[in-house]
């Protein structure tokens, strides 16, 4: 067996049922979950459509590369989201598609490290656990980035000891963040290009959620934005992984893109020839309706709006808790043992979130995800509405 395996930790939904399991909850109270952030608005009936209609792909083999349809529909959508000049996107070069973020992202890993007992993979704390799992199955270490208070809930980038960079393979960035929903700014991302063309290392900029924002004016900038604004037509050392999971509530078509540099790409399609991962025909040809239609993910935009406006105002007069930059996550701070809140919150008002310190890792003797718990703001207005009540219940009665 792979010995790299010892080296995963249990996922955090693994630890919240073990924490979670013995516990009867109150009967009187359904269960609402704000644990899992899966999508539960509508999907776009025209995605499904589409699927239907060409579900006799099922008899064709599909390409690792795509469909030229699928991989222009994207280029397109990166100009227009990102102010990406017209023919700086090759769609033959600088596009690949992928079967969701998750996947991309830990395949990714597997393909850019050079092993090495120096090699590290950078990413923030707390972070998504993929970054952290794809590095200990390609061989490197994860070095992690505390994102605090006191920086907008950000890695403090100028603080990272220099030798760190020169041992960076990859620089993971998530923006809008998970769970912190913190956005990184584009004068931040032009610099870190900067310290990766000093220290020869590639930026994976994690944008699953960037679709999800409160101001229809000003959509958060991207990794490809601060190429734009660099005139870095190459997108050198820089890629981008994006996803209709989130954007168009699909969680379950599995059909997202990477995007940026072609020479990391065109190595990252050889691995995945061999990884056989190639995404099926009818949900390439699904995916181009979904990419071409913005309707559906102002509309998208506008039900989360109602739902932080409502829940904000229950939970913001007992609550350590503000409105993030982005993504559907609260992250309020609970002021005492994140687990203990959990537990004796599920069994109370059988309400599930997720303690922050499962989502972080301790360095130094500081847990930047502990006293903070990631709520999910993914179920239907009602029942978010009536878990804000009720936890506010909760913590009205815990004060002393």
């Amino acid at each position: 067996m792979n010995n790299a395996l010892n080296q995963l930790q249990p996922y955090p939904f693994e630890k919240l049922r073990a924490l979670l399991g013995g516990i009867q909850p109150n009967a009187d109270k359904r269960p609402i979950a704000l644990s899992i952030g899966e999508p539960k608005h509508r999907s776009p009936s025209f995605v499904a459509e589409a699927l239907a209609s060409n579900l006799d792909q099922m008899a064709v083999y599909p390409t690792t590369l795509g469909i030229p349809a699928l991989r222009e529909a994207i280029g397109a959508w990166c100009e227009r989201r990102f102010n990406v000049p017209g023919g700086w996107i090759d769609p033959a070069r600088n596009v690949l598609p992928v079967n969701g973020t998750r996947e991309a992202l830990f395949a990714f890993t597997q393909t850019v490290v050079n092993r090495g007992d120096d090699a590290l993979v950078v990413s923030p704390n707390p972070f998504y656990q993929i970054y952290e799992g794809a590095a200990f199955l390609a061989g490197a270490k994860p070095h992690y980035l505390p994102c605090l208070t006191d920086n907008g809930f950000n890695p403090d980038f100028d603080a990272v000891p220099v030798e760190i960079w020169q041992r960076c393979q990859i620089l993971f960035l998530c923006s809008p963040g998970n769970p912190t929903g913190a956005l990184i700014p584009q004068a931040t991302l032009e610099k870190l290009i900067a310290l990766a063309d000093e220290h020869d290392f590639v930026i994976a900029a994690d944008e699953c959620y960037s679709e999800l924002y409160f101001d229809e004016q000003t959509p958060p900038p991207g990794l490809l934005n601060a190429c734009v604004a660099l005139g870095r037509k190459d997108f050198k050392r820089c890629v981008v992984f994006h996803s209709l999971s989130k954007r168009s509530n699909l969680p379950g078509l599995r059909s997202g893109f990477v995007a940026g540099d072609a020479e990391i790409l065109k190595a990252f399609l050889l691995y995945r020839t061999y990884h056989g991962c190639a995404m099926p025909v009818q949900t390439q040809l699904a995916s181009v309706a979904a990419w071409n239609d913005e309707v559906h993910v102002r509309a998208n935009r506008a039900l989360y709006r109602e739902k932080f406006d409502a829940v904000l105002e229950i939970l913001a007069p007992v609550m350590d808790v503000q409105r993030p930059d982005g993504s559907f996550y609260l992250w309020p701070n609970v002021q005492g043992d994140d687990a203990e809140f959990c537990r004796d919150l599920f069994a109370e008002e059988h309400v599930t979130v997720v303690p922050g310190s499962y989502l972080s890792r301790e360095v130094d003797g500081v847990n930047p995800g502990a006293g903070r718990v990631r709520m999910a703001l993914v179920a239907p207005l009602a029942e978010c509405v009536e878990a804000a009540q009720r936890i506010r219940a909760f913590i009205e009665r815990r004060k002393p």
